[in-house]
């Protein structure tokens, strides 16, 4: 991919990638800051800004601005997470000014009138209301809030029944406000448009932006409770099974053996050890997997499962076991050859649609690396030797210090410790 770096006259830049094969356009945006950054009481800010951007702005109500929306073919999303605030748009290239035009309405006049702001609000506790007693959902509040007790990452970035119903307009404001910023600003655009077009569009759009943005005060962390086993006990047949420890940050140099490493013992799906000890020696799952999560302030190896409660004990030794392997010997030459194949050749499904590739320009800057990155990823993974993975391995994975929830019955698992009050 041929990525521009692009300036507008106002000093506003945008990463862009010219495709004039057909008459699309999408444009990714991003700020740093997230629902980490809720207000004690107010959990769920950043979520609820999310739902409401696209419900009005400056002088068109809800009602028109979808309707607008509607009519014109424009698709606006927005997601709040954990470290940061994203949104996508995308026309056709014969509705490209209205559709900045309202792009630029939604983020610097939002309007979150009475009307819009209750529907959402309503709608936001009943996925609230439906999480509670889902195990999958209970085992996430569970494990991070036991791993983050002190700690922004704890919370939920969905929130809280109290915290969302306390949430007014004035905190959706104040959160726009303080966030969307033009120094703060990250921008991506794929499709159907010249530098020189969007230069004038990029000042249109975002120049009514603040200049600066309210500072980020999200300290460093890691989780705690290294080794603990907390059982949350639910009348379900199946138990639901979340684990992890400490993992490394996406710009530690020996994070591509880590990534390498991690497909190999459970991010492979069908190819990797977890899968093949627990799924498909024993039968003891429909499916486990493992995850590098990488936040701006801590980093994790996390991984998941689910077993039918007399199964779970079992599961939970092999998992142990296979960490220690994996601690231990590292993978083979075969293993890590594979491994390579699959994640330097399945890359390209990351870019399937204008979108996609918008959402991936904007994800490359919140991570802060240069435009080339693309073009050099695969060099990275190729470039990791066996021996890195194996020192990797040996850095990372204590099967001693993986915390587990469980959410069900397990037969034969006690808890060390009991589950965080209030949560549920």
């Amino acid at each position: 991919m041929n990525v521009q770096e692009v300036t507008s006259p106002g000093g506003i830049k945008a990463w862009l990638i010219e495709d004039h094969s057909m008459p699309l356009i999408a444009v990714g945006i991003g700020f740093h800051g997230g629902s980490a950054l809720d207000p004690q009481g107010k959990e769920g800010l950043a979520t609820f800004v999310s739902a409401t951007l696209d419900e009005g702005a400056g002088d068109i109500e809800s009602r028109e601005f979808q309707q607008r929306l509607n009519d014109l073919s424009i698709d606006f999303k927005f997601d709040a997470g954990i470290d940061d605030f994203t949104g996508t748009m995308r026309t056709l290239t014969d509705r490209r000014d209205q559709a900045f035009d309202l792009l630029r309405l939604a983020l610097t006049v939002p309007r979150f009138d009475a009307e819009p702001v209750e529907r959402v609000r309503g709608q936001l506790l009943a996925i609230l209301d439906d999480d509670s007693s889902d195990p999958g959902s209970i085992a996430g509040r569970v494990w991070w809030h036991t791993a983050f007790p002190d700690h922004p990452y704890g919370r939920e970035t969905s929130g809280t029944a109290a915290g969302v119903k306390a949430i007014t307009a004035e905190d959706l404001r104040g959160f726009v406000k303080s966030r969307f910023a033009r120094d703060n600003l990250l921008v991506g655009v794929v499709g159907d448009i010249s530098a020189a077009d969007l230069k004038p569009l990029l000042d249109r759009t975002f120049g009514a932006l603040p200049a600066a943005a309210g500072a980020i005060a999200v300290s460093e962390s890691k989780p705690a409770a290294g080794g603990a086993v907390i059982v949350v006990d639910r009348a379900v047949p199946q138990s639901v099974v979340l684990f992890g420890a400490n993992g490394i940050k996406r710009h530690d140099p020996d994070f591509y053996a880590a990534f390498l490493m991690n497909h190999i013992l459970g991010g492979g799906g069908f190819s990797s050890r977890l899968t093949q000890e627990v799924r498909e020696k024993r039968g003891l799952v429909y499916s486990i997997d493992t995850d590098l999560v990488t936040l701006d302030h801590a980093a994790l190896v996390q991984g998941s499962l689910g077993t039918k409660n007399a199964s779970v004990a079992e599961t939970m030794t092999l998992v142990k076991q296979e960490w220690k392997r994996m601690r231990d010997d590292g993978p083979t030459a075969d293993e890590l050859a594979g491994a390579k194949l699959f994640l330097t050749g399945s890359y390209a499904l990351r870019f399937g649609s204008t979108t996609a590739i918008a959402g991936q320009l904007v994800g490359v800057q919140l991570e802060n690396f240069p435009p080339d990155y693309f073009a050099k990823r695969n060099g990275y993974v190729n470039a990791v030797t066996l021996d890195d993975v194996k020192r990797v391995a040996k850095r990372l994975l204590d099967p001693d210090a993986l915390t587990f929830v469980i959410v069900g019955k397990p037969e034969g698992v006690t808890g060390t410790q009991a589950a965080p009050a209030g949560l549920f």
